[in-house]
């Protein structure tokens, strides 16, 4: 009998940062309403973290099809009764915040881990102002990932992950964090903390502020 197809997906480093960074979400997360993850990738991240944030409801996404067909298999192989089934958002499209699945979910934070380095800047910048648009006052969006501080890489390794990337695709690379805050700033995502992660990665958490008129 041949053996069934198994879709699912692996990225090594999920093992190595899953439970940091569940740490951190597990302390800023607002404690009710649902979760939007934006590019969830092999959806391991989804499937780990959903049976430990309950109740909340966890919403993975990708833009990629082998990436949906992953976090469907691993759904299936782990199921958790707050993980919902897998959307198709790609933050590039202007219009991506206003799709009708994301309409009446009472989203109230954003997670988005290792993509604004492997990614276009529009990506970037398209995830900010969809975050502002989605995000009620005081909600959170959580950034992980390497970044470079006042222009400087912040060890080694990061560096010529930096120099791997661009080799792969010109229009990645590691960022300057202020930068991205910079761009948060400017979609009224205010910058909460930063926590340093193992392997030079970094936690930024930011939380929706309403600009009050004077």
């Amino acid at each position: 009998m041949e053996a069934m197809q198994d879709a699912r997906q692996y990225a090594p480093a999920t093992a190595r940062n899953r439970d940091a960074i569940l740490e951190v979400l597990s302390q800023i997360l607002p404690t009710t309403g649902s979760i939007l993850e934006i590019s969830s990738g092999t959806g391991e991240h989804a499937v780990y973290f959903s049976p430990h944030l309950q109740p909340r409801q966890w919403i993975p996404s990708d833009p990629n099809p082998i990436a949906i067909a992953s976090i469907t298999a691993w759904q299936q192989h782990q199921p958790s009764p707050n993980l919902v089934a897998p959307l198709t958002i790609d933050v590039t499209e202007p219009d991506w915040s206003d799709r009708h699945q994301l309409q009446d979910q009472n989203i109230q934070a954003i997670v988005n881990i290792n993509m604004i380095h492997i990614a276009p800047w529009t990506a970037c910048l398209g995830l900010m102002s969809g975050a502002n648009r989605i995000l009620p006052e005081g909600g959170i969006l959580y950034l992980y990932g390497a970044y470079k501080q006042n222009g400087k890489h912040t060890s080694p390794s990061n560096a010529e992950f930096d120099a791997s990337l661009r080799y792969q695709n010109p229009e990645w690379g590691v960022r300057n964090l202020e930068e991205v805050i910079a761009v948060a700033a400017e979609q009224n995502l205010t910058l909460q903390k930063v926590h340093p992660m193992p392997s030079n990665n970094l936690s930024v958490v930011f939380q929706k502020t309403i600009a009050i008129a004077t």
